[in-house]
């Protein structure tokens, strides 16, 4: 009779210091496993603290309590199956990122990471010591491998693994989304399994952490490199996999494989709930924004419904003798079209009291940059007032063309706790919203049809902040832009690449000095979800004070 072996995978949103909410959920996850006959009930990397908790996790008092909570999840996991989470671990004066197997009160295993990332987000190499490579553990007659996360896109613990007696992979992940990033996980994973020749399941974490979004998307691979099973993107999901033993060893029994979104749906599924975890996981229920009538605001207030509803989030219009009437006009449908609660409030007369407060100093001087400033400084305070008597959290609508060359007023159009579209280049926020109007989904809370008008999209984009203003005045176009901030900050290119590429060598000159005398901003500016793997925050961490120029 063929052997069968049951695992119940937990691909499951775990928040950031909330350990015994987190114990709580694994604990509910291996009751559902129990309840329907399985052997093996297993979580992602670092579930009992939440991930990516950086240097929280070396903290004593918090390290140790989650430790506890281990044990504690053990002595209650005691007449059913085993429960694999994972966790930190101390020996001695080393910390590790560890893998626990518990079953019948006790630690049985416990599995150390072995290989840390240190790239763009992780600093895993400053938090914690690496374990050394080591060997499978049991479940009853059954001996199972699990490199954690970054083990399993190295050869060597694999194959150690298979070399020591294990006989399927179950690699448990933190992995956030970026571009591209499922395709890459799947053919890392393919080596493995090819390498290995053994049956490899690749358990995922879904939602939000500060910049970060975790996707899920968790699957089963069976030697060759067949897919198996496939679970869905970004959704809480729990799932029962069967494996069965034959002469050839174990394979996975093939069972659903979920359909995996386009590239403009992950990337807008992840600004929503990037969004919506930060809201949930700070204890905010609202949010506000000032709706220009251009297209970025009226992008995020889209984005924004479909995180937390309509009904929740307050559109603010605040005109200056520079808002066209089409942008009052643009504005207004488009809170009607959402169906937001949308507030009036005229900033001319807030304008003309600092201007005449400034007027003695300014004497002698043209109007300039800091009369400009100062509309949107105006529109920053009245917003931060609006969100300190409500509650709301203020919402900054920059996207990453604007956050790379500074086209923004720090302290004005900045000012917030939240941006959905920092690491979205102008040129996609266009298709982002024809995308939006286009498509509905059912994890969306907001209407479905056209949301964001056709003239918004189509206008030439301006901050209206003097007479015929548009932001060609001051930049490249943005195809032209955008190109060129893709080869110096995604590509990490050089002028000479710009040049390559067919772009005037003086443009590209102009677009690196923006970039770096920008950083001070950046450095100040609000979290936002990451959609790349050249986001600016933890993605790119450059100095303030900065001389270098590429010389090519």
């Amino acid at each position: 009779m063929t052997d069968r072996f049951r695992i119940t995978l937990g691909q499951l949103n775990p928040v950031v210091g909330d350990i015994p909410g987190n114990a709580e959920q694994a604990y509910k996850l291996w009751q559902q496993g129990k309840n329907a006959g399985a052997d093996l009930v297993a979580l992602p990397e670092m579930f009992i603290t939440g991930y990516n908790a950086q240097d929280l996790v070396s903290k004593p008092a918090f390290h140790i309590a989650a430790i506890d909570a281990v044990r504690t999840l053990a002595d209650r996991c005691v007449d059913g199956p085993a429960l694999a989470i994972g966790g930190p671990w101390v020996d001695g004066v080393s910390l590790y990122n560890a893998y626990f197997i518990l079953r019948q009160g006790n630690i049985v295993s416990t599995v150390l990471k072995h290989h840390l990332p240190n790239e763009t987000v992780f600093d895993e190499v400053r938090i914690f010591d690496a374990g050394p490579l080591g060997g499978p553990y049991s479940v009853g007659n059954t001996r199972i491998g699990s490199p954690i996360c970054e083990d399993a896109w190295h050869e060597d613990v694999a194959e150690t693994l298979a070399e020591t007696g294990a006989e399927f992979l179950l690699v448990p992940n933190g992995s956030p989304y970026y571009r591209g990033k499922l395709e890459t996980r799947v053919n890392h994973m393919v080596s493995r399994v090819v390498e290995t020749g053994l049956p490899l399941i690749y358990l995922n974490m879904v939602g939000g952490q500060d910049d970060q979004v975790f996707d899920g998307a968790s699957f089963g691979l069976n030697p060759g490199g067949a897919l198996a099973f496939q679970m869905a993107a970004f959704d809480e999901a729990v799932s029962h996999v069967d494996l069965e033993r034959g002469a050839e060893g174990w394979r996975i029994v093939p069972a659903d494989i979920q359909h995996q979104p386009d590239t403009w749906e992950q990337d807008y599924r992840a600004m929503v709930q990037g969004l919506r975890d930060y809201l949930g996981k700070t204890g905010f229920k609202k949010v506000l924004l000032g709706l220009s009538g251009g297209i970025d605001s009226a992008l995020v207030a889209t984005i924004a419904c479909d995180a937390i509803g309509p009904q929740n989030v307050r559109c603010v219009m605040l005109p200056s003798e520079y808002t066209s009437r089409e942008s009052l006009e643009d504005a207004e449908e488009l809170a009607g079209a959402l169906g937001c609660p949308y507030d009036y409030v005229p900033i001319a007369q807030a304008r003309a009291a600092v201007t005449e407060t400034l007027a003695p100093l300014f004497a002698g001087r043209d109007a300039d940059l800091a009369e400009e400033n100062i509309q949107s400084r105006l529109r920053g305070l009245l917003l931060m007032a609006l969100s300190n008597k409500f509650g709301e959290m203020l919402l900054t609508t920059g996207n990453k063309s604007e956050v790379a060359v500074g086209y923004a007023t720090i302290y004005g159009d900045m000012a917030g706790g939240y941006n959905p579209i920092k690491d979205l280049y102008k040129t996609r926020v266009f298709e982002t919203c024809r995308w939006r109007n286009a498509n509905h989904r059912d994890w969306m809370m907001g209407a479905e049809g056209v949301m964001i008008p056709q003239r918004v999209i189509d206008k030439p984009p301006s901050a209206e902040l003097r007479e015929d203003q548009k932001d060609s005045d001051s930049l490249p176009d943005y195809p032209e832009l955008d190109a060129i901030l893709e080869i110096l900050v995604d590509q990490d290119g050089s002028i000479a690449d710009c040049v390559v590429a067919g772009f005037d060598a003086g443009v590209a000159r102009r677009v690196e000095w923006l970039i770096y005398v920008s950083e001070y901003k950046r450095f100040q500016s609000a979290p936002g979800t990451r959609l790349t793997k050249r986001a600016f925050w933890l993605d790119r961490r450059y100095p303030i004070a900065n001389r270098f120029r590429d010389p090519s």
